[in-house]
């Protein structure tokens, strides 16, 4: 699992700086600041969970219980949703969109909460 999680991490790190370059220069003149600012707010945690997903590889290399499998997927899901959607927003306008966005926060939170859980010394 650590090897599929770190080349997903990879190619979602390889997305995000790849989407943070269109946003930054193809839709600066072509969306409102409110909008563009949403589509930045993807890109960052898109970003970072990119990075978690290369944290998970290390932690389930070193620690390999469930919760860092959990904790990928999580991400994985959390990057899908709440990046995706932000994304989506923002190009379309598509307002109810966003009420897809907790759902991804909360797939982040509980994937942090499972690295954790991964993590904490047992016994």
């Amino acid at each position: 699992m650590e090897r599929l999680f770190f080349l997903l991490g990879a190619v979602f790190a390889l997305l995000a700086v790849g989407l943070g370059a269109f946003g930054a220069h193809a839709l600066r003149d072509r969306l409102p600041a409110d909008l563009l600012a949403v589509f930045e707010t993807g890109v960052r945690y898109h970003f970072y969970h990119a990075l978690g997903l290369l944290a998970v590889a290390y932690a389930a290399n070193r620690w390999p219980v469930g919760q860092t499998t959990a904790a990928g997927w999580l991400f994985v899901a959390g990057i899908v949703l709440f990046s995706g959607s932000l994304y989506l927003l923002a190009i379309t306008g598509t307002r109810w969109l966003g009420a897809i966005t907790p759902f991804g926060g909360l797939a982040f939170l509980a994937g942090w909460a499972a690295l954790i859980w991964a993590a904490a010394p047992r016994g």
